[in-house]
């Protein structure tokens, strides 16, 4: 017995050893053999194809506006059926949107909550793969409140250059110049406690409607409906009334949270550094977002299946911190609850009360 193991012991090193030959000698074309497949994957099809039929959210961006390892600029992407919606577009939207297989010049529409740099700082960026990716010949489709235009004809003069440059080089049927860049569609938003139906036919209804982030205006928040499910998301906001009525029974509700304990240690951090801009910045935060208990009880008010944390406010980077963000939750929302990080994926499939949790990135 002492043989053979002797032996098999022997054979496992061996087989490591020419492993790591065959890497040193042949790693070039073990790469280019690897990724041969992964291409033709990728170019062949989407995760588009691949979804059984329902809502599904996938968070393109699961953080706020400080960098984080995990957690990019918030975007929540929201596949409908076989249609692509995205709402925000912070930074690297467009890059984990690619990561996840979901194809930006596919995107139908993206739904802007409000217009906080951190929450449109990667618009330029979708709108120029939903250009470039397949020579789309429509701009991107720009929804928000009204004073979206302002935005979007900011960036689409920021890129004008960018957009010759590439129509130059590619010529017109790789780049259409009638796709470049985006075009805004506003809408008013309702008073509180009403919703406005910003898109709406014989597959999938969009609504928006009134939150609380104050002193900014217009801020809003979005519902999603497709095949006997719904999803909620709260944009930036306090606890809110409009949004709990709105999302009464919905079967997720993708909400944002900051953690008032965590902002006052950074808080005490920048006073006890003399950095006094940034600690009457850390003060002042924490008054117009919901607290992670906070976003539980509305959660649980709503009777929502499921909620799922965005716009997580500090970047947590040690699991310890997540469970001092997450304190008290349990106790506040009687539902699952999935702390989101970028490429979190939930599925609701179609005429079902299924949740499925799970990763794409």
């Amino acid at each position: 017995m002492r043989k053979f193991l002797a032996i098999l012991v022997a054979l496992i090193a061996l087989v490591g050893v020419l492993g790591t030959l065959a890497v040193v000698f042949f790693g070039p074309q073990i790469g280019v053999a690897l990724m041969k497949p992964m291409i033709d994957r990728n170019m062949q099809s989407s995760q588009l194809d691949e979804l059984e039929d329902g809502l599904h959210v996938a968070l393109c961006g699961a953080g706020g506006p400080l960098g984080s390892a995990n957690r990019s600029g918030p975007c929540v992407a929201v596949v409908a059926g076989k249609r692509l919606f995205v709402f925000d577009a912070g930074n690297n939207a467009a890059r984990n949107l690619q990561m996840m297989r979901l194809p930006t010049g596919e995107v139908e529409g993206l739904f802007l909550t409000h217009f906080h740099s951190d929450h449109i700082d990667g618009l330029g960026e979708l709108a120029m793969q939903h250009w470039a990716s397949v020579a789309n010949e429509v701009p991107l489709i720009v929804h928000g409140p009204e004073g979206v235009e302002q935005v979007v004809n900011g960036f689409n003069s920021a890129y004008a250059q960018d957009f010759s440059y590439r129509i130059a080089h590619h010529g017109e049927a790789a780049t259409p110049p009638s796709g470049a860049g985006s075009r805004a569609v506003p809408f008013a938003v309702p008073p509180a406690g009403h919703s406005v139906t910003v898109l709406e036919d014989d597959t999938v209804k969009i609504i928006a409607f009134r939150v609380q982030h104050d002193p900014i205006h217009p801020a809003v928040g979005y519902g999603v409906f497709y095949g006997g499910r719904s999803v909620f998301i709260s944009g930036d906001t306090l606890k809110n009334q409009t949004l709990i009525d709105q999302a009464k029974g919905a079967d997720l509700l993708v909400h944002e949270a900051l953690s008032r304990k965590l902002v006052g240690i950074m808080q005490a951090g920048a006073k006890k550094a003399g950095r006094k801009n940034l600690e009457k910045i850390m003060w002042d935060i924490t008054n117009y977002h919901a607290s992670p208990v906070e976003a539980a009880e509305a959660a649980q008010e709503a009777g929502v299946g499921h909620l799922l944390y965005y716009h997580i406010v500090p970047p947590l980077p040690i699991g310890l911190l997540e469970q001092v963000y997450l304190e008290g939750t349990d106790d506040a929302f009687e539902g699952d609850i999935t702390l989101g990080e970028d490429g979190t994926f939930i599925s609701l499939p179609t005429d079902s009360k299924e949740i499925k949790v799970d990763a794409l990135m």
